[in-house]
């Protein structure tokens, strides 16, 4: 099978007997290794001590003198965030469980790049084994913000990131900067649509996120991406479900709905209620699904047996920052009513 995602620091990890991810030193030390945390030139005694004590033991106890004995102030606060990262991890018996814990517990104060990275790795882990090229890409929506581009009916998402790069000249250099920063008329990038056709690409390609996926109904893309939103609620859960794209919902009585996205949250929440909803809001919808549970009895006594609805969505600048810790905290599962 083929590997991938080789920067994503799954390969520092374990599994345990059930398939979750254990971290190990390896992996803290992987953060010990960041910019924000690795010594300069112009560190001090005190800073290098730390990091040095930490790359050898990167579990031992941490003291506050220890933290004010760092001589920058930046480099004191970036320790304090790593710290509370490492400490969260070390509590959780997998990975899995820190991330799902950091959620539940509300107030979260994690950084959003730290989250990202839990993601991806968990999404790894997921696919392990897998041979499908159109799932991996699929994957990149739970940790990678997309830019979405609606036209003629087509929904076509691409890494914000990548599109961010070919648009400012970075894809091209220093040429391309200076191009870019004249106004000189470029040649329009087109980046390659991944389907069924050129999916085996993906695996030359899969660090370089420049592949476009589409998220129209009945779409090979998007018949993948609705396998991953299943694997993810089985991976968690152990719940069983089973996800098909919509093209709208004509059930005016649903029972339970989950956006992927604050969009979609929000947009989702406020026809539960019956309130008017512009048409610019509802044109910003890009996906609508149908969750349906192989086993009801697992589902909340009052929703059971009947279908979930998913949506995912735009921002007003066309932007999808996709949530899945909302398929974790709002399933209507009887352990957790």
């Amino acid at each position: 099978m083929p590997d991938f995602w080789r920067n994503s620091g799954f390969h520092l990890l374990v599994r345990d007997a059930d398939g979750k991810l254990v971290a190990t030193d390896d992996f803290f030390r992987a953060y010990l290794a960041r910019p924000e945390i690795r010594p300069v030139e112009e560190s001090g005694p005190g800073e290098i001590a730390l990091h040095e004590s930490l790359m050898a033991d990167p579990r031992r106890a941490v003291t506050e003198g220890d933290i004010a004995a760092i001589e920058d102030e930046d480099t004191r606060f970036n320790y304090g965030v790593l710290l509370d990262f490492r400490r969260r991890l070390m509590a959780a018996p997998t990975v899995e469980a820190c991330y799902a814990a950091i959620f539940r517990e509300g107030n979260v104060s994690v950084p959003p790049l730290f989250l990202d990275q839990l993601a991806q790795i968990i999404v790894r882990n997921i696919l392990e084994g897998t041979d499908d090229p159109l799932e991996a890409r699929a994957g990149e929506l739970f940790y990678r913000e997309q830019k979405a581009n609606v036209a003629d009916g087509a929904v076509m998402l691409a890494d914000r990131e990548t599109v961010e790069m070919h648009a400012t000249g970075g894809a091209y250099g220093s040429l391309g900067r200076l191009i870019v920063e004249a106004q000189t008329p470029m040649k329009a990038v087109n980046l390659d649509v991944l389907d069924a056709e050129n999916a085996h690409m993906y695996w030359l390609r899969d660090q370089r996120h420049d592949f476009v996926m589409s998220l129209n109904h009945g779409r090979a893309a998007t018949r993948a991406f609705c396998r991953l939103v299943e694997k993810w609620i089985a991976h968690f859960t152990g719940a069983a479900v089973r996800v098909e794209s919509l093209q709208s919902i004509a059930d005016e009585r649903w029972a339970w709905h989950i956006g992927l996205d604050a969009q979609s949250t929000g947009l989702l929440n406020d026809l539960w209620n019956g309130e008017d909803v512009e048409p610019g809001r509802m044109q910003r919808v890009l996906g609508l699904f149908r969750m349906e549970f192989a086993d009801p009895q697992v589902m909340r006594p009052d929703i059971a047996g009947k279908p979930v609805y998913l949506a995912l969505s735009m921002d007003e600048e066309g932007i999808v920052r996709m949530k899945p810790q909302n398929l974790l905290l709002n399933l209507p599962l009887a352990s957790v009513s």
